[in-house]
């Protein structure tokens, strides 16, 4: 390849129109700002209002409504206000209690569904909506007449429900380049939430991502805050229609949050929560242009955000909540808290924290802390440490959103015109605007001689994992936190990527074969090889690197190309890596981001129509600079010294005749620095760089071969079939032994952001035979620190009954052992077993604990 700068076409102009918003929204300060924003002076900064835009709130009062809500609040006993400041998770409150304690919202968190099951159907959420609903307007008492809320994060369609739609993660429909399409996306999100009587989402998320690193990029736009205020306007009036309009709030609408408030996309190294030290300027014109143009457009609710800026928490932070977002930008909805993130704040506790509302926090999301926060806030307001006028404003805020919304007149959520019709949820219209928002987000990297578009007319190979895994397709966030866990009969409308090219290419005249590993039954013209991240959310998907640690694909592509096999790589991703060899061994290279519930959309572009044809060509261009190393330092169009691989901007069509010649393919960064922390064993082989060893009276034997015998006979280890060959192994004790999972330069693991995210060792194993000697599984944390737990009891159980899966929660090895260091893991997984146990394992991984992990026996 010549040097990367051909590919840089785009970024000087885009940094132009970035430079040109910020200082049209600045009254002062663009003159001589760093594009990024970014640096730390001597002194801690401080944020100046008057440096700030000064915006008139967009929406008007209306006196009626004012008269309702003061008449209202003068009804209200403490007790009563306190609860409407409160939002509680339906995993820990019951709607008797939301009647007790006159709470004003609930709210499902990512693991929180009806009967605490992920994938109940739709029918359940819209019975418990109904609940919450009737005890909250119960007004047999004599209280004031004022409905629940219930928000849920509907981040990329009604995500939580099995049936709906699932749309392309904001990274894709950012490289689409097309605002208007979210609109309709936006609509079609509140008609499928109304279905199952929902009336809040926590979404859009506007923030404007600066480091790849962070777990939470695929819920960005772009770095470039032009194209994400561009972007906010039309998602957020999809879900709430015009202000001023007869719907706005009301009808197939409904009420949609901006988040989050401010600079999450800003920390220092990428870190989820972390700590933005962007100046004053830095912050005002890279990470507030899309709340300007959200609060012109009608944001009514703002979600708080977790990180800190200079070491000052947001939900505590007045200057921010206050000054500028109300004072200067305008907003006149209310700020409501994230999961427990008002008790980050310096003196504060997620059960006691008055200085949050203080600083101008209206409603405090306390998921499962609400019962004891409810007493201490209480508590405050009687002796004065929160102040009733303060109070009175937040619950006037809450009310007047709730009046806005028409709530006070609304019926029961199953009594509403869109209630119970289940047939919306994924109908073919909604899927047919999926599939066009997935299509037209695909980007194209790579098409050296031109080798896309592919008849339909010959043999096709589609390999890799994620080529039938429409969970993998879909990312976090969906019908779980993690998005973890998700089989395709989850998604009763969806279609995986194989699935599409299957009805495709079958249509076409042509035929297609599936194989996970690549290998196949009949010599293919082409391959298509679809790999990519697992799913994340939230921290767990913060990484140290931009390297994609995970070589199967890679094996794949470089097994066929060295077989002269054209291949077509379909990378899904939810932000830019480092993927140079995977490039070079490829001859075609799709990013697709994570494209949705529809993988039909990359069969609609990367196959011509039966008459030779092009049916859709690429339209995506990256809204995100591609790394040339794997270090992840910040790497944003505009900056000092820009040198991506694929600038911002970049995307082929069919008619580029562009060659992307041979890659280095030096990272940049050391292998232990590459190691892979979630993923140990995969198809019964040890994940690079990690290793499969078998530890025999003190003599260690690594696996390498198909059939491995341990120093001294005690342990031998096989290659088995499960699904295909040798993608599992199995472990045969003759005398007891160890099975470790270990690394060779004894890197050190820190799990302890996963614990406390309740995360879980997963193994999926299978019970061919049984020791009488007890089993057990455990961690090390380097010599003579280690925790082990007995899962005798759950093998015995599991004997004969085919393939299951195990999950241990993190926590439990420190409960286990409190010398146990989580941050400090050396071995995730220490296997010990007496002669006789026979197992056979595909797979060892960290997993989302979905309330099914246990501590062992």
């Amino acid at each position: 390849m010549q040097q990367s700068k051909q590919y840089h076409g785009s970024g000087q102009l885009s940094a132009m129109l970035t430079l040109a918003l910020a200082c049209s929204l600045a009254l002062v300060g663009c003159a001589g700002q760093a594009p990024d924003g970014s640096g730390q002076g001597a002194e801690k900064p401080l944020i100046q209002p008057q440096n700030w835009p000064l915006q008139s709130a967009p929406i008007a009062r209306k006196q009626q409504i004012e008269d309702k809500i003061n008449a209202l609040l003068s009804q209200m006993t403490p007790e009563q206000k306190v609860g409407q400041i409160i939002q509680a998770d339906i995993a820990s409150v019951t709607p008797q209690q939301v009647r007790d304690y006159y709470l004003g919202s609930v709210l499902n968190g990512g693991n929180s569904a009806p009967g605490r099951d992920n994938r109940v159907g739709a029918a359940a959420w819209l019975q418990l909506a109904d609940a919450f609903w009737q005890a909250s307007t119960d007004t047999s008492d004599g209280r004031p007449y004022i409905p629940v809320i219930w928000g849920t994060d509907a981040v990329h369609g009604h995500s939580n429900v099995k049936g709906a739609t699932i749309f392309p993660h904001n990274i894709g429909l950012g490289a689409m380049r097309e605002p208007q399409l979210l609109h309709a996306i936006g609509r079609a999100t509140a008609v499928e939430m109304q279905v199952t009587g929902l009336d809040w989402t926590f979404a859009p998320t506007i923030a404007v991502a600066r480091d790849d690193r962070w777990g939470r990029t695929y819920e960005s736009y772009s770095e470039d805050p032009a194209l994400v205020a561009s972007y906010a306007p039309h998602i957020l009036q999809g879900i709430q229609g015009m202000p001023g309009a007869a719907d706005f709030l009301r009808g197939e609408h409904m009420l949609a949050t901006v988040k989050h408030f401010l600079g999450d996309g800003g920390t220092v190294g990428g870190k989820d929560q972390g700590d933005n030290i962007d100046t004053e300027a830095g912050l005002r014109d890279i990470h507030a242009p899309p709340y300007y143009s959200a609060i012109k457009a009608g944001a009514r609710v703002v979600m708080a955000s977790y990180n800190s800026w200079h070491g000052d928490k947001m939900h505590g932070f007045a200057p921010m909540l206050t000054d500028v977002l109300v004072g200067r930008m305008g907003f006149d909805g209310f700020v409501v808290g994230d999961w427990n993130g008002h008790g980050q704040i310096s003196g504060c506790t997620p059960t006691d924290c008055a200085a949050s509302v203080i600083a101008g926090l209206d409603m405090y999301m306390a998921p499962d802390s609400w019962q004891a926060l409810y007493a201490n806030t209480l508590a405050q307001v009687k002796d004065g440490r929160l102040p009733m006028a303060r109070l009175d404003e937040a619950v006037l805020r809450i009310l007047r959103i709730k009046a806005e919304m028409g709530l006070f007149e609304q019926v029961k959520p199953s009594e509403r015109p869109l209630a119970g019709r289940y047939e919306l949820l994924g109908n073919a219209q909604h899927r047919a605007l999926a599939r066009e928002a997935a299509r037209k987000s695909l980007v194209l990297l790579k098409n050296n001689q031109q080798l896309l578009p592919l008849n339909t007319t010959g043999r096709v190979l589609v390999a890799g994992d994620g080529a039938d895994n429409i969970g993998k397709q879909s990312g976090g966030w969906t019908l779980s936190w993690q998005g973890s866990g998700n089989a395709n009969s989850d998604f009763p409308n969806g279609e995986s990527v194989y699935a599409g090219i299957l009805q495709t290419v079958t249509a076409g005249g042509g035929s297609v074969e599936l194989s996970e590993n690549g290998r196949y039954s009949q010599r293919p013209d082409v391959a298509i090889v679809v790999f990519g991240e697992e799913p994340y959310a939230e921290f767990i998907g913060d990484r140290s690197h931009l390297a994609f640690d995970d070589n199967r694909g890679l094996q794949i592509l470089t097994q066929l190309k060295s077989q002269g096999i054209p291949t077509v790589a379909v990378f899904l991703s939810g932000r830019p890596l480092w993927v140079n060899p995977e490039l070079n061994q490829s001859d075609a290279f799709v990013a697709a981001f994570l494209p949705g519930s529809e993988g039909g959309a990359v069969a609609d572009v990367l196959f011509r129509s039966p008459s030779g044809a092009v049916r859709h060509d690429f339209q995506g261009k990256l809204s995100f600079s591609w790394p040339d190393n794997a270090k992840g330092e910040p790497l944003n169009v505009g900056d000092a010294g820009y040198k991506p691989l694929f600038a911002y901007g970049y995307g082929l069509r069919y008619s580029d005749n562009t060659t992307v010649g041979q890659l280095h393919e030096n990272a940049g960064i050391s292998a232990d620095q590459m190691l892979n922390a979630s993923r140990y064993l995969h198809a019964g082989k040890a994940v690079t760089p990690w290793q499969l060893q078998l530890l025999d009276q003190g003599q260690i034997t690594r696996v390498t071969d198909a059939l491995h015998t341990s120093a001294r006979g005690a342990l031998t280890a096989t290659a088995t079939d499960r699904l295909q060959q040798e993608d599992s192994v199995t472990l045969s004790f003759a005398q007891p032994g160890t099975v470790l999972l270990t690394h060779a330069d004894g890197v050190v693991l820190d799990l302890a952001r996963q614990s406390n995210g309740d995360m879980a060792l997963e193994l999926e194993y299978q019970v061919l035979a049984l020791s009488n000697s007890k089993t057990t599984l455990g961690m090390q944390c380097g010599d003579n620190c280690s925790a082990t737990i007995d899962i005798s009891g759950q093998l015995a159980q599991m004997q004969g009954k085919g393939w299951q899966s195990m999950k241990i929660a993190l926590r439990c090895f420190s409960e286990a052992d409190s010398s146990f260091d989580i941050s400090k893991v050396t071995r995730p997984m220490v296997l010990q077993g007496g002669a006789g146990l026979v197992l056979q394992l595909a797979n060892v991984r960290l997993a989302q604990n979905e309330g099914n992990a246990t501590c062992g026996n």
